[in-house]
């Protein structure tokens, strides 16, 4: 007899939409379909549509779904009729490196559709306050429709981190130094082969971006991600967990895994 598949399991916590699926394919499928289905909405709403994405392997399933759903069936859309934005980005690091989060979208969804414009952060450029000032220009031109994001295993959103996260950030980009907790996932995730080689600062978002999107889609899969989910959905809403301010907003939905959610 064939072994029948868990279903997703539905939870609310404050305003946050939390879907726990049986395994990470199952969280990448349904949080792309969705995704896709926003930006198809945003489009037929206004003409066009505002994305930011994440850049990390946390992505990975997510972006692969969201390609396929957007080129046939139900949540199709153009993509020509998308802007898009990221959210951070080592300083220092050219757009042609592996680690760069440039290089990550385009090897991941700008390589393989073909987006109306896209707004890479200059995290390699010589003036960095020049470079902010440029991309909050770009940010404040109308409402972002929808971020597709990750938590990070300290909980940072982004690259807020808990000793630079503000929850009320005048800024809507910012230079950051990383903490250690942040550094050692990129080596986790095999972005890096050591500590030593993770750059020390970076270009953010700041949560101010997130907080006044109108949608947020947020994918945390994975075994290292389970005290993170925990902080951000039961902890206290602190920047000692930044994600936690998640569940204070009007539109957004956690995508887990089981593994994610074994601490819940």
């Amino acid at each position: 007899m064939k072994k029948k598949t868990p279903a997703t399991v539905y939870n609310t916590y404050g305003r946050l939409a939390v879907e726990t699926h049986p395994t990470r394919a199952a969280l990448g499928h349904a949080a792309g379909h969705a995704a896709a289905a926003a930006i198809r909405d945003a489009i037929g709403a206004q003409g066009r549509a505002r994305v930011i994405f994440a850049c990390a392997p946390s992505q990975d399933e997510f972006l692969g779904s969201l390609i396929e759903s957007s080129r046939a069936g139900a949540a199709a859309f153009d993509w020509k009729k998308v802007t898009a934005f990221h959210m951070d980005d080592y300083v220092g690091l050219k757009a042609t490196q592996p680690q760069s989060f440039r290089y990550y979208l385009n090897e991941h969804l700008l390589s393989r559709v073909k987006v109306g414009a896209f707004h890479p952060i200059q995290a390699d450029a010589p003036d960095i306050a020049k470079a902010c000032a440029d991309y909050t220009r770009l940010l404040a031109e109308k409402p972002i429709d929808l971020v597709c994001m990750g938590i990070g295993e300290n909980g940072h959103i982004a690259f807020n981190d808990p000793p630079v996260a503000d929850f009320a950030d005048p800024a809507l980009i910012k230079q950051v130094e990383l903490d250690r907790a942040c550094r050692r996932q990129q080596v986790n995730d095999g972005c890096f082969s050591s500590l030593a080689d993770v750059p020390k600062h970076a270009l953010s978002l700041t949560v101010t971006v997130f907080r006044q999107a109108r949608q947020l889609s947020i994918h945390a899969p994975g075994p290292l991600k389970a005290k993170a989910v925990r902080a951000t959905v039961r902890g206290p809403i602190s920047v000692k967990c930044p994600a936690s301010i998640l569940r204070l907003h009007p539109n957004a939905t956690l995508h887990i895994d089981a593994v994610a959610a074994k601490l819940l």
